[in-house]
Order: C-alpha cells, then structure tokens, then sequence
C-alpha cells in the first residue's frame, strides 16, 4: 500500500505531497489544491492511504483508497 502525506512547508506558506517517505514531490499554495491532487493520485494507485497533516505537523484526517 503506498502512502501519500500532505504536510506544510517550514513557514507553512504552502504545502507539499509527499510519496512514501522521499523527498516532497509538490509544492502548493493552496492546501485545498494540495489534497486533490493527493486525492487523485492515491486513488488511481489502489490500494493506497492518503494522511493530511496540520500546520503543527499532526495528523488531521486519513484517508484509504
């Protein structure tokens, strides 16, 4: 199962996805934006988990696909 991660940048002025535990693949301003193109990713990899992680670097939602 892969495992897609939505996290701040250090000033949280924007937000990566992350792929497994590797380098943030993306940058975007808007988390809104961030989470939909994790959404769309994680379900076209099924069987897959999606965490959304706060400003304060903790888990706010997780999602599987």
């Amino acid at each position: 199962m892969k495992h897609y991660s939505i996290v701040p940048d250090r000033d949280v002025n924007g937000w990566f996805v992350k792929i497994e535990d590797t380098a943030p693949a993306d940058h975007y301003e808007m988390k809104s934006a961030a989470v939909e193109y994790a959404e769309k990713i994680a379900k076209e990899n099924k069987p897959s988990k999606l965490s959304i992680l706060d400003k304060n670097l903790e888990i706010e939602e997780e999602r599987t696909y």
